[in-house]
Order: C-alpha cells, then sequence, then structure tokens
C-alpha cells in the first residue's frame, strides 16, 4: 500500500456509478436481493463494463505516482460483501488501484463518509445523495446513461455550477422570490462581498491542492471549469469569492441563460455537477453529469 500525502483526495462511490450494473439492479429492484447475489455470482468471472464515472476514476487514480497515494477511491455500495467480491474482481480486471470498500446490503451507506474523509460522494441512489448534502459531503446523484467522455488523457476536467454548488443558494433565492432584474442588483450591490460556500467548496479545495503538484511529479493535471447562467453584472461576485479563496478556475462560462450542453461538450469535462435537473438532463446528453440534489431548486414546493 502506497503512502498518503497529505490532504489526499478521498472519492467515495457506488458501484453502479463506477461501473454498468444497470441491468443487475432492474433485477435488484424488482426480485429480492438474493436473486441479486446470485445473478453476481453467477458472473463473477464476467467483468463489468465501465460506468458513466469510471473515466473520472481511472485519470485521478493516476495522480498515485512515486510511491505517494494521493487519492484515495473507495466502493460504498448498497450492495451485500458477496455481491462485492464482483466489483473487486471488475476493479482488480480494469487493473484500478482500488483498495478499500464497504459493503452495507441495502442500508444507507452515507453514514461512513466521515469515517472516510470523504471529498465526493458519487451514487445512483438520489436518497443516499440527499442524506450525504445534509451532512455536509459534497454528493452527486450520477446520471448513468450520460454520454460518456474519455478525452484528454493527462488531465483530469471538472465543470461545476455555481450558485447551489460551489457557492450556497442565497443568490439563487432571490433570483427565485423576486425574478432575474433584483438578483442582478443584489449581485452588483454586493461585488465585493464574497458569496459563503456551497456544498462542493470541498472538492474544489482538494482539486486545487492537486494543481499545485508540479509537473516533473507527476504528468497528471486538472482544469476546472465553473459554468453558469450568471451573466454580467452578476459575474463579478462570483469571481471576487473564488478569489477570496485563493483558488483559481481555469475556465469560467457566464451564460446567462444560454443552454449549458454546447459549451460542455466543448470543454469536455470527466464530470458535471449541477443542482437544477433540466441542466443535468440536458448536459448529460453530452458529458458525465451528476445532480447536486441541494439548495431551492430541489425544496418542496
Amino acid at each position: 500500500m502506497n503512502a498518503s500525502a497529505a490532504g489526499e483526495l478521498v472519492v467515495a462511490i457506488s458501484s453502479r456509478a463506477l461501473f454498468d450494473f444497470e441491468e443487475e439492479n432492474e433485477v435488484f429492484e424488482t426480485s429480492d436481493d438474493r436473486a441479486y447475489m446470485q445473478m453476481q455470482l453467477a458472473r463473477l468471472e464476467t467483468p463489468a463494463k465501465p460506468g458513466v464515472a469510471y473515466p473520472l476514476v481511472r485519470k485521478l487514480l493516476a495522480f498515485n505516482t512515486g510511491g505517494v497515494r494521493r487519492v484515495d477511491v473507495v466502493i460504498l455500495s448498497r450492495n451485500d460483501p458477496v455481491s462485492g467480491l464482483r466489483v473487486f474482481r471488475s476493479v482488480k480486471g480494469a487493473n484500478l488501484a482500488i483498495e478499500r470498500g464497504v459493503f452495507t446490503r441495502g442500508r444507507a451507506p452515507f453514514g461512513y463518509l466521515e469515517s472516510l474523509n470523504a471529498h465526493l460522494f458519487l451514487s445512483a441512489n438520489a436518497d443516499d445523495v440527499r442524506a450525504a448534502l445534509l451532512a455536509g459531503f459534497p454528493a452527486a446523484v450520477v446520471y448513468a446513461h450520460s454520454t460518456r467522455v474519455d478525452s484528454h488523457p493527462d488531465e483530469v476536467r471538472i465543470a461545476f455550477d455555481g450558485d447551489a454548488v460551489l457557492f450556497a443558494d442565497e443568490a439563487e433565492r432571490v433570483y427565485q422570490s423576486q425574478g432575474l432584474d433584483a438578483f442582478q442588483a443584489h449581485e452588483a450591490s454586493l461585488a465585493g462581498k464574497p458569496l459563503p460556500p456551497g456544498p462542493f467548496k470541498p472538492l474544489l479545495e482538494a482539486l486545487h491542492r492537486l494543481q499545485q503538484i508540479d509537473a516533473e511529479v507527476t504528468q497528471m493535471r486538472v482544469r476546472t471549469a465553473l459554468v453558469t447562467a450568471r451573466s454580467s453584472p452578476a459575474h463579478e461576485r462570483a469571481i471576487r469569492t473564488l478569489m477570496d479563496w485563493d483558488i483559481q478556475i481555469d475556465e469560467a462560462f457566464f451564460l446567462g441563460g444560454l443552454a449549458k450542453g454546447d459549451f460542455l461538450r466543448k470543454f469536455e469535462p470527466d464530470f458535471f455537477f449541477d443542482d437544477q435537473t433540466r441542466h443535468v438532463v440536458s448536459a448529460a446528453q453530452h458529458v458525465p453529469s451528476g445532480h447536486v440534489v441541494h439548495g431551492i431548486a430541489n425544496e418542496p414546493e
């Protein structure tokens, strides 16, 4: 086992986010877990196909060079331990350096995120993601049928929405209750006041630490993007907030209502995170996408 680097990035991921277990999940959803276990055992020697987050995980693990573990990926799954055998067989077959797993046989696994010191939880289970976000952990529901992107082999690309993802949703609440003009005026008047952090700030900070690694240590790089419906003059507060956090974003898209999908298709992120279902559905047609079930857009009407 490699030595851990200080401040390593920890990603907890469900088996369905890492591998394509959609066919098996249909059995799990429509039958009892014993039928699911039997299917997984019958397919023990059949490697699972890559899932939507597979390219992201493979690239992140490539930061572990020179005997130092800078990224730790842990399987955190509602699967039973027996079905976990196939998960780890598939991990081995894919030559992924994943050593840890937590399998809870149908029970919600999010409670173990604190013990793992996780910076990100990716799952296909919306209830688990909501619970993780409420507990203060960056988490997203993976859209398993997202278009998969596997380009830029030496670069991890992550794209974030702003309000309710990187930032708190206080400005979004102004927009929802008072409209666009009030939102623009509110943000212009507070341009010099940093926005409160949103649920994904810890992940952005962890990625920022990876960006500081010398190119001679690892050839892998991180490139980040802010993809937001904000436009001028509301753009300034977002930029100044990142400056206050001492975090640099590589690219920023202030789209003012334009569809995000085409811009994301050209940026080609390994993952995109947004709090609004319509944006995630649109983005998933072009890139791997996750729904951050947080903020006013996800509260009951």
